[in-house]
């Protein structure tokens, strides 16, 4: 009897603890290239996240060179970006800043695809919160 509470308790702890990892599990990617395969990288990390961890956070944030990766008609991870977005996997958020330097307006966007008005800050406002942060780079 005893070693049968034993293994309960442990495997409650641990239920618990899985728990508790994918609620805290929040990470902010910080997307800067222009290379389509910094691009695919970005989208299989968070992709494989969201796979592993259903309750995680996760959030793309574009600026820069990267821009295109954000482009209806110049990204080539457009599908998997509308994907992550539509079942709410993650969240795609670019720089209004970098959007005005290429003269990019919200409708040349994919779906769902946030403006913020500061890509940089969005990320340490990101990491304020607690959040981890991943620079994407191959």
């Amino acid at each position: 009897m005893k070693k049968i509470i034993i293994v309960s308790s442990l495997l409650f702890m641990a239920a618990v603890a899985v728990q508790a990892q994918n609620t805290d599990y929040k990470v902010v990617f910080d997307m800067t290239s222009k290379d389509s395969a910094s691009h695919k990288t970005a989208v299989r990390q968070t992709s494989s996240i969201a796979r592993s961890s259903p309750g995680a956070q996760l959030e793309v944030v574009i600026y820069s060179g990267a821009l295109d990766m954000v482009v209806k008609n110049k990204s080539t991870v457009a599908a998997d970006i509308e994907n992550l977005i539509k079942n709410k996997l993650a969240s795609f958020k670019v720089c209004a800043v970098t959007m005005k330097r290429y003269n990019i307006d919200e409708s040349q966007l994919i779906p769902g695809v946030e403006v913020v008005a500061d890509g940089i800050y969005e990320i340490i406002t990101k990491q304020r919160l607690g959040w981890g942060y991943i620079k994407v780079a191959n």
